[in-house]
């Protein structure tokens, strides 16, 4: 079975040949015209005049006719079917070169507008050829050779020299280096890479030599799964596109109806038969709603790829549309609103100095497994200070570590370690306790026979929270809320901080209790849940679009949203809405533009009298317009 990469390869080429035969045709309906024309300024042969605008007929007419055909077949009418009928009628009225005008136009319009659609599919070809074809892959004999990037399977290591794209996604195992990421989550500043770091496949790694471990294989990396999102994207109809389709094909039947009826109004109003079937002819050119239907998808497919291309991928139109609308956004706190990484946020010595607490702290949690050992450990070494060897080590779950050097025994732990010891609590560290549990930190208490001090250790807010909150509200968010499975003590001492009231906050949570808040905030209006996109998938889903925060390498959070941000700045959150604001602009301005124009055209065409070259100007020259307006997205940096 073919991944969507490969049906997505074999689509574009085939859209290319199309593309090519069309500007032949299209090229070749315009010479046909002009040579027409230029005969009857010359007053050449009849004979060639004649051959002249069949050629131009022929070129520019038959794929609309095979287009009309091959729907008539399934019962159905287009535009096609319009466009060819009104150059037949042109050229029954004696009227033959504004056949060929409007044939050729047409034609022009056609592959410009093919060319243009392409480029939203070309946008995400842009994205495949981001990862290499060729790796350096670590062999048993502890040599490298140059494998297939096809060929890397999990667990194999393969080595990125400085200036190379990483070809598959997977961990550091050794190597230091700053890694350009800005193709995979619109990061502008590379990110430092330590061992133990995800990489991605279609980044560039920078300075440094990386050996990296392969976690996942070239068709399930993230790079293959955006581009099958998007792809699959750009095949989901949106409201307002599905509404166009469904306009489209009923409006042609009304413009059919609608010239029969004004031919006959005319002719029994005594119009000469000439003229009638004249302005006949221009009603069909000029009422074809062209322009109306393709104002959304032109809008839309632009929006799909221009967010793809920044590290954005809503999944269809209909996500799209819909952000642009969003009343309430309900923010998950961990990995969201905050980075998801504990670190050491103070440190308080109670009977020794800070530098030696620290270095008793390092000791003990050096022997420790628990996640929050490596956030002492770290704080330590931008101390300086490394850990000292022990003689034994005992970690007690859920309470803490103890070691024994030189003969003491030393320990690091909760409250309920502190009071397993029997250590006496002095009133300094019981007030150093109730304050760090206070701001919603976790204590842990460094001691022998005595304290030596407690350690504060908290999931540190994302340096941009408190500013992407404020310009939500500026953009019309009526409201903002918290939805945490942390103590509510810990989530309001947050709030506090990132400017969220008391009353919007909705602590000790379980899952199941986040989707019923959200169903309850759905009855106040059109709801976003911003998650990591792990834990939350239920919420996700619940809301009316679901927004997965950093889920470069996640598969989950790819999964469970409606928009997935690859990157953890929160400021992508706004760029997301902006976008689908512009997108949702665009489709009224194109939408206002081609049924003004449009209407326009008719009441002049029936009251008065249109030249049909002026018709079919107006006619292609709106659908033009409307397409130029909707690609713009695409040209846009930012």
């Amino acid at each position: 079975m073919k991944n969507p990469a490969e049906v997505l390869m074999e689509e574009l080429e085939g859209e290319r040949k199309s593309l090519h035969i069309n500007g032949i045709l299209t090229a070749i309906t315009l010479i046909g015209l002009l040579i027409g024309v230029y005969f009857q300024f010359t007053q050449g042969s009849a004979l060639y005049i004649a051959m002249a605008f069949v050629i131009a007929y022929l070129a520019g007419g038959i794929p609309a006719a095979k287009g009309a055909l091959g729907n008539l077949l399934q019962k159905k009418l287009d535009i096609d079917l319009l466009m060819v009928l009104a150059a037949l009628a042109a050229a029954g009225v004696g009227e033959a070169r504004d056949g060929a005008i409007l044939l050729f136009l047409f034609s022009l319009a056609g592959t410009l507008e093919e060319y243009a659609m392409g480029n939203t599919k070309r946008a995400v070809v842009a994205l495949m050829k981001l990862r290499p074809d060729e790796a350096n892959l670590e062999n048993g004999a502890g040599g490298i050779e140059r494998v297939s990037v096809e060929s890397l399977q999990i667990g194999q290591v393969v080595v990125i020299k400085p200036g190379e794209k990483v070809p598959v996604d997977g961990i550091i195992l050794s190597g230091i280096s700053a890694v350009d990421q800005s193709s995979m989550t619109g990061e502008s500043v590379p990110v430092d890479k330590d061992p133990g770091d995800n990489v991605f496949a279609g980044t560039v790694n920078g300075h440094g030599v990386l050996r990296v471990e392969v976690t996942k294989t070239s068709s399930h990396s993230t790079l293959a799964q955006m581009i099958r999102l998007v792809t699959e994207a750009q095949a989901k109809r949106s409201p307002s596109e599905s509404f166009s389709d469904w306009f489209g094909e009923r409006y042609t039947i009304l413009v059919l109806l609608g010239t029969l009826i004004v031919l006959g109004g005319f002719i029994l109003l005594g119009l000469p038969y000439a003229e009638a079937f004249y302005k006949a002819a221009t009603l069909l050119v000029v009422a074809s709603p062209c322009a109306i239907v393709i104002s959304v998808p032109a809008a839309i497919l632009s929006a799909l790829a221009a967010s793809a291309k920044r590290g954005m991928l809503f999944k269809g139109g209909a996500a799209l549309e819909t952000f642009a609308n969003i009343d309430i956004v309900a923010f998950d706190k961990t990995g969201t609103l905050t980075e998801g990484k504990m670190k050491v946020s103070r440190v308080v010595a109670i009977s020794m100095s800070e530098h030696q607490l620290m270095q008793v702290a390092a000791t003990l949690e050096a022997n420790s497994e628990h996640p929050l050992a490596k956030s002492i450990l770290n704080h330590a070494a931008e101390m300086g200070i490394s850990p000292a060897t022990v003689e034994r080590a005992e970690a007690v779950p859920g309470k803490g570590v103890y070691v024994t050097q030189e003969g003491r025994r030393y320990f690091a732990g909760n409250r309920k370690m502190l009071d397993e010891t029997g250590v006496h609590v002095d009133d300094k560290t019981e007030q150093a306790l109730q304050d760090l549990e206070a701001e919603g930190k976790t204590a842990i208490v460094v001691g022998s026979e005595v304290v030596y001090g407690v350690i504060g250790i908290s999931d540190t807010v994302r340096a941009s929270a408190k500013a992407t909150i404020a310009e939500l509200r500026q953009r019309g968010i009526k409201r903002i809320v918290m939805l945490t499975g942390d103590h509510k003590t810990v989530a309001e001492e947050m709030g506090k901080e990132i400017g969220i009231a008391p009353g919007d906050i909705f602590a000790d949570l379980m899952p199941t209790d986040k989707v019923t808040i959200i169903n309850k905030l759905r009855s106040e209006g059109k709801v976003s849940f911003v998650g990591d996109g792990v834990n939350d998938a239920a919420a996700l889903a619940t809301s009316h679009v679901g927004v997965a925060m950093g889920t470069a390498g996640s598969d989950v959070a790819l999964e469970a949203a409606d928009v997935a941000l690859l990157s953890d700045d929160l400021g992508a959150l706004l760029r997301a809405r902006k976008l689908s604001m512009q997108a949702n602009s665009i489709i009224k301005q194109n939408l206002v533009f081609a049924i003004g124009i449009l209407a326009l055209m008719v009441v002049v065409t029936i009251l008065w009298k249109l030249p049909l070259p002026l018709g079919v100007i107006g006619h292609e020259g709106g659908t033009l317009l409307v397409v130029s307006n909707g690609l713009r997205m695409l040209w846009q940096k930012s």
